[in-house]
């Protein structure tokens, strides 16, 4: 697993394409390409009030008015040392909102230390919110997954297996069915918040296809637009394999198996591929099952339920003697 991280640079060009957003760089232009490495930011007045270890490396720091207030209620001398010591921290750089006017002892301390100081015109609430989802995008852990992306009836699909085992021909009858592709035979993967897997397909080879023995297809060309799409998050995953007779596949479904993608469990399928199978419409009655159990209804433990239901009525029925002159023999 890939953790990313985040130059001041790259974050300030990346605001640039948020529409009102707006980040200006005031000083310590040397420090541009420091790294962010947290998606979290720090609040921290008390820093600034010799409490320095609360600091992390890796996060950026946010003045807003509070903070700014602090510091004009020091003399210069005191505003350079309480900069001088959060500095040494380790901070990446240092944010300013609402457009208010930075000191002249955090200007040339940003300077001398090269700790890029950004300001923007947005209120400090609104401006962390922005920063923190461009952040959390950015520095999301990533890896890259070999098997296909299929987005089925909404549900986003990830089939895995061995090399050959018939994925991208699975996915092309799920595209012919009317089902869109994400990515074919490497996933890019992101994880975002706790329980989000985004997977996406790196773009030299978006909207193309490999299937043996004709060679490489461009879906968009050949099948449309609605054929496939550019990201979808991974809510279910089907590792094909090889039939194998020694094996006991799942015959009810009540075993709720994961597959691991960046330390997340994600439901998993295990599918049996054999001669005479038809896996496309396999894997999506597989894809309905799961929209099914995602709104609570379990077939398998519904049936199961229903059948100690009808056994235990049946254990506490009486049982029904035969009456005086009445032989079930004779009347047969």
């Amino acid at each position: 697993m890939h953790r990313p991280s985040l130059t001041i640079r790259a974050l300030v060009a990346h605001a640039a394409a948020v529409p009102g957003f707006d980040l200006e760089v005031v000083s310590g232009r040397a420090g541009l390409d420091q790294k962010l490495t947290v998606a979290i930011v720090q609040k921290t007045g008390l820093a600034l009030a010799g409490f320095q270890d609360f600091l992390q490396p890796g996060r950026l720091l946010v003045f807003g008015e509070s903070e700014l207030s602090f510091l004009d209620g020091l003399d210069a001398a005191q505003r350079t040392l309480a900069l001088r010591r959060a500095f040494e921290q380790g901070v990446p750089a240092v944010l300013t909102t609402s457009g208010h006017e930075p000191p002249p002892e955090l200007v040339d301390e940003a300077e001398r230390s090269a700790v890029p100081l950004l300001r923007t015109s947005l209120s400090t609430p609104v401006a962390i919110a922005k920063v923190m989802a461009l952040l959390e995008d950015r520095l999301a852990p990533r890896d890259i997954v070999h098997g296909v992306l299929m987005d089925i009836l909404g549900l986003g699909v990830l089939l895995v297996g061995e090399s050959g085992i018939g994925k991208s021909e699975c996915a092309l009858d799920l595209i012919q069915r009317g089902h869109r592709l994400v990515a074919d035979d490497a996933v890019e993967v992101r994880r975002r918040a706790e329980s989000v897997v985004i997977g996406t397909c790196p773009e030299l080879t978006r909207h193309h296809m490999e299937i043996r023995g004709i060679g490489v297809i461009n879906l968009r060309e050949m099948f449309g637009v609605a054929s496939t799409r550019a990201s979808k998050r991974v809510e279910l995953v089907v590792q094909l394999e090889r039939w194998d007779p020694s094996l006991d596949y799942e015959r009810l479904g009540l075993d709720d198996s994961r597959y691991d993608v960046l330390g997340l469990p994600i439901p998993l399928v295990r599918m049996p591929v054999a001669p005479g199978r038809n896996v496309a419409i396999l894997v999506e009655v597989a894809a309905r099952n799961q929209l099914l159990r995602a709104r609570g209804q379990h077939a398998a433990r519904a049936l199961v339920e229903r059948a100690d239901s009808r056994l235990t009525q049946l254990e506490r029925a009486p049982e029904v003697e035969p009456e005086d002159g009445f032989d079930l023999e004779e009347d047969r």
